[in-house]
């Protein structure tokens, strides 16, 4: 890839006696330099604020959003089915109970009645009584009325157990409870149907 040399072609000026050849550059020098002016001007544009690239945050921001979105938080995961069959379970209803007088009945009472937050022994729900729909509500919480996300506090058994606790304080009539709020419960599509019979109650 060498340039031919010409030994007679000598530039007329001199330097401190010095002469130089005025011969070709080599090949592979001027093939880099062709290569460095190639890759200066795809770096221009990819360069974030003045091209089209999105710069190494933006990169790490997709890169993370792309892992949380393949590894969502877990909230417990329970189907309606997995609920109902809970339901039934003496030990994980007084799980429950115990989850709830530790963190819910500062605001729903002990016995349920309601106090800042609704009652959770009547048949009204304000986002839904069946099994299901109590713990999305524990799991996420309802911020705007203080109710904090529990699913990022508790763990997803305890969770779970305070959802069927929840469910079985429906019906039990404490003294003084506070009035109604909300819609009635509405009988539950057939996949949550077993859920409903056992929870139309629910963290309100």
């Amino acid at each position: 890839m060498a340039a031919p040399q010409n030994d007679n072609n000598l530039i007329e000026h001199n330097y401190d006696g010095i002469q130089e050849y005025d011969n070709p550059l080599p090949r592979w020098w001027v093939y880099l330099f062709y290569a460095t002016i190639v890759f200066s001007v795809l770096y221009y544009f990819n360069v974030p604020g003045v091209g089209i690239g999105k710069g190494r945050i933006a990169n790490y921001e997709a890169d993370v959003a792309a892992w949380k979105a393949a590894h969502p938080e877990p909230d417990g995961g329970a189907t309606p089915q997995q609920l109902a069959a809970l339901a039934t379970d003496p030990s994980t209803i007084a799980t429950g109970k115990t989850v709830y007088t530790t963190n819910c009945a500062s605001c729903h009472r002990p016995d349920g009645g309601g106090m800042i937050g609704p009652n959770l022994t009547d048949d009204a729900w304000i986002h839904g009584g069946t099994l299901s729909e109590i713990h999305k509500t524990i799991v996420e919480g309802v911020l705007a009325k203080g109710m904090p996300n529990w699913g990022k506090l508790l763990k997803p058994d305890q969770v779970n157990a305070v959802t069927v606790y929840v469910a079985s304080l429906k019906g039990t009539n404490p003294p003084n409870p506070k009035a109604p709020e909300g819609a009635p419960a509405v009988q539950a599509a057939p996949a949550d149907s077993a859920a409903t019979d056992t929870a139309t109650p629910k963290a309100q």
